[in-house]
């Protein structure tokens, strides 16, 4: 075997294999039933601060059954606006009903608008709770937590033009009030303020949490993707599972299963699915206490933002403003949160992976290019174009030195023959060659290299941005994040009807892009004739259809990159050839694969 269909084979091999444990270990997400389809609630309110200012224990807040009778009976208050509609329970003063205007469950145009927030009581419960936790001068009933019952003062409906005002009197000389507003987009603000007009100095803490019953019924589980908890602390970023949250040992200041961490400044913490998320989001100088949660009895997360404590003398008043992201991870809307509202590092709640480096300034370019053509499928084919003139350089040498092996071809062949069996002389021979005329026989692995991480890192910012859901490119493509939805089985949809779940033989059910892929790659091939060797004429006429079997269930955008990258590289490959003296003779190729092999050929 000579040293450039070694080349060849070690090149094949590695795609194939890369693709191979790709498709072994992040397999399509399959859908995931709900685990909780009755959930129970349950409310709690951070332990009082003791004298020194650090909570003592946790309050239960009323009977888990008693708490949703009362959170749906409650009265509530309109949430309007473009992005947004929903409402806030004035049981507790819960952001517990929030909808996406601008996104749906499914392409049908009769598909629910997406429900991200929803009531205490309902399925998959999840909603967002502020309050305060007693200290000096004060019991658990004089301050405001998860079963207070809110008076509304002045506007009715929350609106970007129009904030609401909640208010509550405890009886003791303290009057609460909690000012919610809300922008264009996702960002509530929460004001929290108490006046204190009792007799005597009174010392509290207040608090944000988001609480969570049971994980997400829509959860991917798909080692690609994060969901679940994250926390910004002043430098580092931490990602926690589900499942780690519920290994948590007992803590002693917080209880149950919870872990605790001082943030100084610039944090923030929440929950991420994998197109919404929640996070709190504190003042970028306001130290709080980050406090993850999990109840074994009632199935909850919980995240929990707590304050420093506050003294507040007789005839005073205090108040604290957080923020609240409650919607879709949008990049151009999280990057103008983090730049011009100074939420640091708020970009990296999108799971950019361990090829952040390449993932974030290709989604950039591909949004850029979005906004500009107007399609994402077009726009996924103009980043390839950009892609490929910026490894042209590195591709162009890569392509000369096969070109140059082609023409060596006849004084490899006359040096094995002198060298007859002694491999040592060939090799050394070999090397003298390759020296002499500037070769270098392992260039031909070079694009496979480059387009390893590109490749990994498409995938990457097509699985996991919400630009690519239900973004279509033409015709039968409707969203390019899914797979091809045309199928073999009834001829690409001549056939008058559905194909359905297919588990195992879903692989089989080819659509059009795939097959495409495969030919892309097999002309691909065709650049050069078949080698001599039976068992490398079988590894390189299998590898097309092998592909286009197992990256038949990928994203349709990635298919699209892929084909268009093998056009592109056989338009550059056959050129750059024809430019070193080897034209390759591709229709001759072709016809020579469908001749059959004498026997005395093959043996």
């Amino acid at each position: 075997m000579d040293d450039q269909n070694k080349n060849l084979i070690l090149a094949t091999a590695l795609s194939f294999g890369v693709i191979l444990i790709w498709f072994l270990l992040f397999p399509p997400p399959e859908a995931v039933e709900d685990p909780n389809a009755l959930p129970v609630a349950e409310a709690t309110v951070p332990a009082a601060p003791t004298a020194s200012g650090t909570p003592a224990a946790t309050t239960q807040a009323g009977g888990v059954t008693e708490e949703a009778t009362e959170v749906a009976d409650a009265p509530r208050v309109d949430i309007a606006t473009d992005r947004l509609s929903g409402s806030i329970s004035l049981q507790g003063g819960r952001i517990d009903d929030l909808k996406l205007n601008d996104y749906r469950d499914t392409l049908d145009e009769d598909s629910p608008i997406v429900s991200f927030l929803t009531p205490s009581g309902e399925p998959n419960a999840y909603y967002a709770l502020y309050g305060w936790a007693p200290g000096a001068g004060l019991t658990p009933d004089q301050v405001p937590g998860a079963n207070t019952l809110w008076t509304v003062e002045g506007n009715d409906t929350l609106t970007t033009d129009a904030p609401i005002v909640l208010a509550w009197d405890n009886g003791n000389g303290q009057v609460f009030r909690r000012t919610i507003s809300v922008d264009d987009n996702y960002l509530f603000t929460v004001k929290q303020s108490v006046e204190n007009n009792g007799s005597s100095t009174i010392s509290l803490a207040p608090y944000g949490t988001l609480t969570r019953h049971g994980e997400p019924a829509d959860m991917k589980n798909f080692f690609i993707l994060h969901e679940g908890a994250m926390r910004q602390g002043e430098k580092e970023r931490n990602d926690i599972d589900y499942s780690d949250i519920a290994d948590f040992g007992a803590d002693p200041v917080w209880g149950r299963r919870a872990e605790a961490e001082e943030v100084s400044s610039n944090g923030w913490m929440g929950f991420t699915d994998h197109y919404w998320m929640a996070m709190m989001i504190p003042q970028s100088d306001q130290p709080f206490t980050s406090v993850f949660r999990y109840s074994d009895s009632h199935d909850t997360y919980e995240a929990i933002a707590r304050f420093p404590t506050m003294s507040v003398e007789a005839g005073q008043s205090a108040e604290i403003d957080s923020r609240l992201f409650a919607g879709a991870k949008e990049w151009s809307t999280i990057r103008d949160y983090e730049k011009n509202q100074g939420i640091f590092r708020f970009l990296d709640t999108i799971d950019w992976g361990w090829f952040f480096f390449l993932t974030k300034p290709i989604f950039a370019l591909l949004h850029w290019l979005n906004a500009m053509i107007g399609n994402m499928g077009w726009a996924i084919i103009a980043l390839t174009v950009i892609l490929k003139i910026i490894v042209f350089p590195l591709a162009y040498k890569s392509y000369a030195s096969m070109a140059k092996m082609k023409e060596l071809q006849p004084q490899m062949e006359k040096l094995k023959e002198a060298a007859g069996d002694d491999r040592q002389k060939m090799q050394q021979s070999m090397m003298e060659l390759y020296k002499k005329e500037k070769v270098n026989p392992a260039a031909g692995c070079l694009p496979i290299l480059i387009q390893i991480p590109i490749f990994f890192s498409l995938y990457k910012v097509i699985f996991v941005t919400l630009e690519l859901r239900h973004a279509p490119w033409f015709g039968w493509i409707t969203d390019l994040s899914m797979p091809d939805p045309s199928s073999i089985f009834n001829l690409f949809g001549l056939l008058p009807f559905v194909i359905g779940d297919l588990g195992f033989f879903e692989i089989f059910s080819l659509g059009i892009l795939p097959i495409l892929l495969g030919i892309s790659m097999w002309l691909q091939q065709k650049l050069n004739p078949a080698p001599t060797d039976p068992t490398q004429q079988m590894i390189f006429a299998w590898m097309p259809w092998v592909f286009m079997f197992m990256l038949g269930s990928f994203a349709s955008g990635l298919v699209v990159y892929w084909i268009t990258n093998n056009v592109i590289t056989f338009v550059q490959q056959y050129a750059i050839m024809r430019q070193h003296g080897y034209k390759p003779d591709v229709f001759g190729n072709i016809r020579s694969s469908f001749k059959k092999k004498p026997k005395e050929d093959a043996k």
